[in-house]
């Protein structure tokens, strides 16, 4: 009789016939009786719903929220290809929230067909899918297809979707309408369906985004052909939005909404600028002293574990991978050299920031520098391909029991050049610090080390208006996690400014040439 692990063998080679693509979703009669239980029980595999699957890791435990987030949108497209073929299509709030690159999973995706039987499907961790029956199916043009999910077009989401929608997400709503280079689109579905509600509703919200040409065709064409408009403001009074241009890609134009909806939070929850430091010597000092919790707290909040005097012999130089094995061969040693040497190309940053250096203009062409001393040693140990150091990443990546899912690979190399425009552009040190560590974590441009980064940057911001440099303790990173998901998922920043300034509050009391108001 075969051993365990040769049995077991064989299902995972079968389990790899199946996965072409990169799948991670399968249909129970994929795999035959045998191999479905063998992996079942190997914690390769978790079902989903009678007759599906998705794949999983070993040891991770069923409270485990990961493989099933990471699945999510690939399980909706492939269950909905089943049961209704081509004839089914997000709901048009859903639609528009893909469209802005909300990537949040959503605790209930509404689908719309024709086949539809008004039902709800329980799935895992609180999500489920409503199957709703529709009696009169958009046209083609009305549809797009995306990662397998049938999606209504931004133009025929914008006509669909209900006035609540624009009050209640008002981030997703600009970000879709400012995508609208010109109006013939939505003319064209507004003059078909007559709808001069809607029509007014549009002009309104085109006109309350800066938009106000746009607005103004829409009127003219609508009374031409004798329909009486009544213009609209879906948006909550007082609400302001950011300038976003015609031509921006949606990731650019989503981050640019949520620095300027951020703002005003994050500075009432800060405490006041202290302002450059006097002596630079003595602000540096401290940087030199604080590194040790820095490095031992930094690190350990990413599940490394290392000890103050694994980072003190790391920090002395009494480091040697060419003589021992236990430094070559510790995934915690070589962690902690790297971020030893990260820290050194940070402190030079932070030198010059405080100097009087825009501070977005030096760790936009610095962090590159920083990411690769985090890592050279892994590299060098052959721990990690060399690859990994060429720049941000070129795959998904999902962040562990978060309903958060970071954006498309493909639009971080959008996303991270408009992120340090706003950090150039900002005035205020607090939302340098705030938004720039949150937004570099929302956009997760790394396959690892985005955590440690997102830290470094806030530092370094920090540093410009003359806040000390601060530490998240690993004690925090619950409340840290939760405030991170807050921002993320929620959009209410309020949380992660709040447990900041906290910890910029208790760094200053550590500090004795700190001098916060």
């Amino acid at each position: 009789m075969p051993a365990l692990h040769r049995k077991l063998a064989e299902s995972l080679a079968e389990l790899a016939k199946a996965q072409t693509g990169n799948r991670r979703v399968f249909r129970s009669e994929e795999l035959s009786r045998v191999h479905r239980e063998r992996l079942l029980r190997a914690g390769l595999l978790q079902q989903v719903v009678r007759g599906w699957l998705i794949a999983s890791s070993p040891g991770t435990a069923q409270s485990e929220s990961t493989p099933w987030f990471a699945s999510f949108w690939e399980f909706c497209a492939r269950y909905c290809e089943v049961r209704f073929a081509t004839e089914w299509h997000l709901s048009a709030e859903q639609s528009l929230l893909l469209h802005a690159e909300n990537s949040v999973i959503p605790p209930q995706v509404i689908i719309y067909s024709p086949k539809g039987a008004n039902n709800s499907t329980s799935l895992l961790f609180g999500t489920s899918l409503y199957d709703l029956k529709e009696t009169q199916p958009p046209p083609a043009a009305d549809l797009l297809v995306r990662n397998g999910l049938r999606l209504l077009a931004i133009e025929a989401a914008l006509i669909k979707v209900p006035e609540a929608f624009f009050a209640a997400k008002p981030i997703e709503a600009q970000v879709a309408l400012s995508t609208i280079r010109e109006p013939s689109g939505l003319l064209r579905r507004l003059l078909e369906g007559g709808n001069s509600v809607v029509a007014g509703r549009l002009i309104g919200a085109f006109r309350r985004i800066g938009r106000p040409e746009i607005a103004d065709e829409i009127r003219a064409a609508m009374t031409a052909v004798g329909y009486a408009v009544r213009e609209s403001d879906p948006f909550v009074a007082g609400y302001e939005f950011g300038t976003i241009a015609p031509a921006e890609a949606p990731i650019v134009s989503r981050i640019k909404s949520l620095w300027q909806a951020m703002r005003d939070p994050v500075l009432r929850a800060f405490p006041p600028v202290p302002g450059l430091p006097r002596d630079r010597r003595v602000y540096l000092r401290f940087v030199d002293e604080i590194y040790r919790s820095d490095a031992y707290h930094s690190l350990s909040i990413e599940g490394y574990q290392v000890t103050p005097a694994m980072i003190e012999r790391v920090r002395s130089g009494d480091w040697s991978p060419g003589s021992s094995d236990a430094d070559r061969q510790s995934r915690n040693a070589l962690a902690a050299r790297g971020y030893w040497q990260a820290f050194q190309l940070v402190k030079g940053s932070v030198r010059e920031i405080i100097a009087g250096a825009n501070p977005g203009t030096q760790v936009r062409f610095a962090h590159r520098d920083w990411y690769r001393e985090l890592f050279q040693p892994s590299v060098a140990a052959g721990i990690i391909p060399a690859s990994a150091l060429a720049g941000y990443r070129n795959d998904f990546v999902f962040l562990r029991t978060s309903r958060y899912v970071p954006p498309r690979w493909e639009a971080v190399h959008d996303a991270i050049p408009a992120l340090f425009d706003l950090l150039e552009a900002e005035v205020e040190p607090a939302v340098r610090s705030v938004l720039g560590h949150w937004l570099l974590g929302y956009i997760h441009p790394y396959m690892d080390g985005n955590g440690r980064m997102a830290r470094f940057l806030m530092n370094a911001m920090l540093a410009s208006g003359g806040y000390p440099w601060t530490v998240v303790r690993v004690e925090d990173r619950a409340r840290y996690l939760r405030a991170l998901d807050s921002a993320s998922i929620d959009l209410n920043i309020e949380p992660f400014a709040t447990f900041l300034a906290e910890r910029v509050a208790w760094s200053a009391a550590q500090d004795p040439a700190a001098t916060l108001p």
